[in-house]
Order: structure tokens, then C-alpha cells, then sequence
């Protein structure tokens, strides 16, 4: 067997964003023309029932939501954050722990759970990416200082929901912008690890026209495409679990769907059997329900099973 045998066995799952700037943003329908409260209104307005029944009737096999991206707001409490940061509960992380109710909503549909972190922190927040040790320009690099930062809210994390969580997609790992090497990305890796042995880690490096392993210890490649047109060579690239992450609107995180469902069965399908696995960006809303026009051309993906 193969770590990556649950996650293959899926065949293909959902990701979405749920960030301030999107489902806290009035200009963003997403919102649902609620967007201007704090983060933590924002969080209590997630009801993750409405998720469960969107993904169940999607027939997605796994979930991942961002944590956070770019700011300093995270769908969830974290006190190594607040001590770095100098923030109080609720300031920047939720009160809510909204990640293990996810949790408690998808276990009994047997669809797992996976999270979105990323490499480069709270950045866009300048005073707080400076507790941090890393925010503009980026492109003067990381530090081990800041990776050691960062990883201690990403332990916390993973400590906290152990086998809950089954994997990690960690984005902003850019060796030529970030100068990520991999000894400063082993820190997220041991993270990861320390709460769930089994964990899926990867590493993004970017948008590629192949698939492409970018640190020597993960488990699935990241696989970010603009579109749904890659298949890949083989079930396992350099080692790692051959994987795809696509959005089904016209960008990330948009509504709509770009493709029909009966495209989305075969691209599937021709994935599976070269051994790779799909997962698709949906647009998802406010209160927690995903794009209808997504979700019914998602619906049309067959059951089957991959081998």
C-alpha cells in the first residue's frame, strides 16, 4: 500500500477559498450582501450543514478549505499566532473553530478533509508579517526565522486536529521568488507530520504546464492549472501522488462553470486511469453552500471507483 491510496481511491474532490476579501466583501457577491461585519461575524455566518449538503449532492470524495491567505484572518483559533502577532482571540483568528465543525459535518458523509496553508504568512498585514519576519518586497526571500514562525501556527493546527485533517496543500513555496529551499520548507513538512503521521503534504511552487514535484519529501505534487486539459504521465511523479488543482469558473474562486458536466466526467475519468487525481476550485458562498451551476455539473462526474 501507498500513503496516497485513500486520497487516489477518491478520484477527485472540491477546494474553495473563504477569505475576508471574498465572503466579507460587499463588492462580492459571494458575499452574499453581507460582507463589511468583523471576521468573526463572518465565520458565524458559516453554516456547515449547507456545505455538507452541497458537497454530498457534488459526489465529491474530499474537501479543502484555505485557512487563511495573505492576512491575517484564519477560519480558526490559534494561539501561537495571537502570541507572535500580538493579537487577541478573535482579532485575526476566528473564536469559532470552524475547521473541527467542518469536520463533524463531512466524517459521517465519508468525505475527507484537507486544508489550505501557505508559505509566505500574514504578509499583506505589514505590521503583523514583520512580527512574522517576512512581509513586501517578497522577493527578498524567507528566513529560517520566519519559517520557524509560521510553522509553529501550522503545528498548532495540525497538533490540534491529528488525524481529522487528512492533508495539507501549502501554497507560496516559490523557490525563485520566495528562495524556498528544502531545508527552510522541512519545518511545514515535520509540522504537518506532528499532528497526523499519515498526512498528505505538498508543496506549491506555481503555475506549470506539467506536473512537477517541488519538495523532496511530499506526498502529491500541488498540480496548479489554469484549466482541465492536463492529464497526467503516470500515477506518481519523482514519488509523489500525481495531482491536479483547477478552478471550474472563469478564474479562482468565481462562480460558474466553465465546462459541462459530461466534460468534467470524462477529463476525470482520463485522469484516474493514467493514475492522477482532480481536485476542483468552486465558488463558495457566505453561508457555506456552493455554486448551484458547479455543483450540477459536478453531479454528472461518475461513481466509479479508481482501481
Amino acid at each position: 500500500m501507498h500513503i496516497t491510496d485513500k486520497l487516489f481511491k477518491k478520484r477527485w474532490g472540491v477546494f474553495t477559498h473563504y477569505l475576508a476579501g471574498i465572503q466579507n466583501n460587499p463588492g462580492n457577491p459571494l458575499s452574499l450582501g453581507a460582507g463589511g461585519s468583523s471576521w468573526n461575524d463572518c465565520v458565524r455566518a458559516f453554516d456547515v450543514t449547507k456545505l455538507a449538503e452541497s458537497l454530498s449532492r457534488s459526489g465529491a470524495g474530499y474537501y479543502f478549505i484555505t485557512v487563511m491567505q495573505g492576512g491575517e484572518t484564519m477560519i480558526a483559533p490559534n494561539a501561537a499566532f495571537d502570541e507572535i502577532a500580538g493579537t487577541k482571540p478573535g482579532e485575526a483568528c476566528a473564536e469559532r473553530d470552524l475547521i473541527a465543525e467542518i469536520y463533524e459535518a463531512l466524517a459521517p458523509l465519508g468525505i475527507d478533509l484537507y486544508l489550505y496553508f501557505t508559505g509566505d504568512g500574514p504578509y499583506a498585514n505589514r505590521e503583523i508579517g514583520k512580527r512574522f519576519g517576512f512581509t513586501e518586497p517578497r522577493s527578498d526571500g524567507v528566513t529560517m526565522g520566519f519559517v520557524k514562525n509560521w510553522a509553529a501556527v501550522l503545528e498548532e493546527y495540525a497538533v490540534r486536529y491529528g488525524k481529522k485533517v487528512c492533508g495539507w496543500w501549502i501554497d507560496g513555496c516559490y523557490r525563485d521568488y520566495f528562495k524556498y529551499t528544502d531545508e527552510l520548507l522541512e519545518p511545514y513538512y515535520l509540522a504537518c507530520r506532528k499532528g497526523n503521521p499519515e498526512s498528505l503534504v505538498a508543496m506549491n511552487n506555481g503555475v506549470f504546464p506539467n506536473y512537477r514535484k517541488n519538495y523532496r519529501n511530499e506526498d502529491f505534487v500541488c498540480g496548479e492549472f489554469n484549466d482541465l486539459t492536463v492529464i497526467p504521465p503516470s500515477r506518481f511523479i519523482d514519488g509523489a501522488q500525481a495531482h491536479m488543482l483547477a478552478p471550474l469558473g472563469a478564474t479562482w474562486g468565481r462562480p460558474g462553470c466553465r465546462y459541462s458536466g459530461r466534460y468534467l466526467d470524462c477529463f476525470v475519468s482520463c485522469v484516474s486511469e493514467a493514475g492522477g487525481v482532480v481536485t476542483f476550485d468552486c465558488a463558495l458562498k457566505r453561508d457555506g453552500s456552493l455554486d448551484e451551476e458547479q455543483i450540477a455539473a459536478l453531479a454528472e462526474i461518475s461513481t466509479a471507483s479508481a482501481l
